[in-house]
This record gives C-alpha cells, structure tokens and sequence, in this order.
C-alpha cells in the first residue's frame, strides 16, 4: 500500500480534507465491542445483557445482538475473528526512539521461538511511504519484515514551524484513513496499535482560522470517526519513550479536544490528535513504560474478555448528525471502554 498525499504540501494543514468514505443507510446498525473493568483494570467476565443498558443520543437501545466474548469463543460454537494490528511509525518518532523500538520489537517477535499468541500484521509508516505486512502467528516472520523495513532517518519538520507539523499530521491521518478503508473490507474486530505519541499539536491561540478552515476539520473529524467505525477499529496508541518521553508531548494536552464536535464552528485541528481518535474508539494511551512487548501485551489484554452489542440507530435528521453514546451498567464499580459516538447521514 502506498500512500499517497491528498493534497499538495504547501497547502496550509486548515484546507486538510480526507477521502470521503462510503457511509452506511439511515437505518444503520451501530456494533459495540465492550471491554468491562473492574477497579484493578482486569477484564470483567460473566455479565448479561440485562446489565447493561444503551444509551444513544439520551434515548435507551433495544439490543439486536449481545454475545459475550472470551478469546474467538463467543459462545453456542459461535467464533469471532480479532485482528492485531502493530502500525511502526517512523514519521512521528526519532531515529534514536524508533531503532529502540524496533530492537525491543525484534526481541518480543523471536521470543518463544516465535510463536505468537495471536495473528499480528505490521503497517510500516515512514516518509517513504506505507506498506503492509500480512498477519501472522510467526513471529519469526514479522521479525525479518521488520529487519528489511526502511531504517533511514525521518525528515526533521521543526525548521518548518506549523506547516511542517500540519504535513506530519497529513501524512499520518492519510495513512490512518488508508488503513481503515482495507480493513472495512474484512469481518470482526480489529486493534490497531500505533507506536508512537502521535503527531504534533497544531491548535492555540497563535494560529488564526477561518469558518472555511473550521468546516473542513468538521469533515475531516466525520471521515475518519465513521472510517473507524465502518472498519470496526479499535484504536491504541504506545508511546516507545514511555514516562522518559521530554518532548513537546505533556500528558493531559489533549484533553480539552476529547469531547466529540456536533457542529463545524466548534473543530479544531486537534480534534484529529491521535490521543483524541484513541478516545473516542474506546481503546487507550499507554505511556507508563518504555518496555513494548508489556505495552503490547496490555493492549492484547482487552481481547480477552469483551461484549459484542449491537442496536439499530434512528435515523439521522440531518447530515454529519451527531450521535453520542453511553454505556450504563447496573453492577456497581464497574467501567464501560467502547465507541463512544459517531456520525450519522439521513
């Protein structure tokens, strides 16, 4: 897979525009994949449909399908398929982070003569392009993928102020979207684990924008939600620097953009961080430690115990309609990571 840029690179990243994807009827069917934890973190087995209830919009859903799930066994003989997903970003991470990175991966794929619990694929994301590597148990196999991966330095963007970093953001939000679109075409669930911190910030109070600029991130924000959404993409992020990262990054920066934009006047460009998209899939920012294969192993840990929920949404009034969702459970102590909104067409 090769990516291609949307649009030429001196154009200001407030012109980003994203590939349109197909969107669903209006008498679409919304799929959850639920991870329940209890206050330690660990997964929670056992629990029915009659604890949960589903809000969309405020209004309670009528569930279609609810089918616990623990490894591929979704009970009565019925399996589910989960892809993993390792995307090794070399545009966003430096040369010194991402040869550690990619030692500790070649260490964590050779391990146990290479058997891996579960199929992975690699996405190899550098400013040469992206290619795909097909999933496999062996991680034998991943490990030379990766070995005769492009190694060479990442092209160094901080000398172009904002532009530099709006291409940065171009080039991966491209690459995420290019992902989501091959992934639609394939069942289950899948969980896409990006290796790095993603790209840099762009919104504040220095960059003046326009109502035209606000109205593209908006479709923008829409595109790649519903591409997730469609592709069933739960989205992770590790960062390989771990609690030793000093970069520009600071935990809790994107907080103010986690909450999802109804309207066009109401985006910014930081809506698209990648910590936000993490958010809103229902998956999670691991940046506790610099050791990957227990970063990965963590992630790995929400496939072992979920909730398959699925419910026919009402059919939307207006175009790019936005559609909040709430997970409530009766069972006290209890939490609830899943999509937690989306977008919907009349």
């Amino acid at each position: 897979m090769n990516r291609k840029l949307l649009y030429p690179v001196s154009v200001c990243f407030f012109c980003l525009t994203l590939p349109v994807f197909a969107q669903q009827g209006s008498n679409r069917h919304i799929t959850l994949e639920a991870v329940v934890t209890a206050k330690d973190g660990k997964p929670v087995r056992g629990l029915t449909e009659n604890d949960f209830t589903i809000i969309d919009n405020k209004t309670p859903q009528k569930l279609e399908i609810f089918q616990p799930v623990e490894g591929t066994s979704a009970g009565a003989g019925a399996t589910v398929t989960v892809e993993t997903i390792l995307l090794i970003d070399r545009v966003n991470t430096s040369f010194q982070v991402a040869n550690d990175e990619r030692t500790r991966l070649l260490k964590y794929f050779r391990q146990t003569e290479g058997k891996l619990p579960q199929p992975v694929s690699l996405v190899f994301f550098s400013d040469s392009g992206t290619k795909l590597q097909s999933a496999s148990r062996d991680g034998n196999v991943l490990a030379d993928a990766l070995d005769h991966s492009d190694n060479s330095l990442p092209v160094s963007r901080r000398g172009q102020g904002i532009l530099g970093y709006a291409q940065q953001a171009q080039m991966s939000l491209s690459t995420l979207n290019s992902v989501a679109a091959l992934e639609a075409k394939k069942p289950g669930r899948k969980v896409l684990i990006w290796l790095s911190a993603g790209w840099p910030p762009i919104s504040g109070p220095q960059h003046q924008s326009t109502a035209q600029d606000h109205k593209r991130w908006f479709e923008s924000i829409v595109e790649t939600s519903n591409a997730l959404l469609q592709a069933h993409i739960t989205l992770y992020t590790i960062d390989p620097i771990g609690m030793e990262d000093a970069s520009q990054f600071k935990a809790g920066q994107y907080d103010p953009y986690l909450k999802w934009v109804a309207a066009p006047s109401k985006a910014e460009a930081d809506n698209l961080a990648l910590a936000v998209l993490v958010n809103h899939t229902g998956g999670r920012t691991l940046s506790a430690s610099n050791d990957v294969a227990s970063q990965i192993a963590d992630c790995a840990s929400d496939q072992i115990a979920y909730y398959i929920i699925s419910y026919a949404a009402s059919p939307a009034t207006a175009p790019n309609e936005f559609h909040g969702i709430e997970i409530k459970l009766d069972k006290p102590g209890l939490k609830a990571r899943a999509l937690n909104g989306y977008y919907s067409q009349p």
